[in-house]
């Protein structure tokens, strides 16, 4: 959902596409949306892509695409086949600040260390998790538990720096978080190591 809505116009048949998941950060200026295209059919298609509000308008500034994806099919419990933590990335793109370029034109308009730098991640999230806190933003989790989230940071060169994911549960409890620069939740680096 995206402010309470459902990301998927009801004009759009959803046998030709269908919205997985979309995030809009109105302080940041910035968006994404996953979305499948030919839902169930066997050349799938999924697609995401990072928006940037420059001005007045929303700007396209790049995603990804690939043929092997479809719609999420169910939200397992951690631990269960088909979901091993309580967070999963699967996948993310990420672009320099279109809307910065634009506004800074001189003397080096794309210049990496001072552009910020736009990022998107997707993620697969566990039964147990009632909503997310992207650093101190909350995010809902879709009843399929598949979502795109989307953040702004400053460039470090390669890229930029995600902010720390809490999964949080339905009693408030922090149930597992993903930090910057990691591969695996905290529920999964736990359950290797035995603890």
């Amino acid at each position: 959902m995206i402010n309470g809505r459902e990301p998927q116009p009801g004009w759009l048949p959803r046998r030709w596409l269908t919205v997985v998941s979309g995030d809009i950060d109105l302080d940041a200026g910035i968006g994404a949306v996953w979305l499948v295209w030919r839902p169930k059919a066997a050349k799938a298609e999924t697609h995401d892509a990072l928006m940037e509000l420059c001005g007045e308008e929303w700007q396209y500034m790049g995603g990804g695409s690939s043929s092997d994806g479809d719609l999420p099919v169910g939200r397992p419990s951690a631990g269960q086949p088909g979901q091993v933590g309580m967070i999963e990335l699967s996948g993310g793109a990420g672009a320099l600040s279109r809307a910065y370029r634009l506004g800074h034109p001189h003397p080096r308009p794309h210049s990496i260390g001072t552009a910020p730098w736009v990022g998107s991640d997707k993620l697969q999230v566990a039964a147990e998790v009632d909503h997310l806190l992207l650093g101190e933003r909350r995010v809902e989790v879709p009843a399929h538990g598949s979502l795109i989230l989307v953040w702004k940071s400053p460039s470090t060169g390669r890229g930029g720096v995600r902010p720390v994911i809490v999964a949080v549960g339905r009693d408030g409890s922090e149930l597992s978080r993903l930090g910057p620069h990691d591969s695996m939740d905290s529920y999964t680096w736990a359950q290797l190591s035995g603890q």
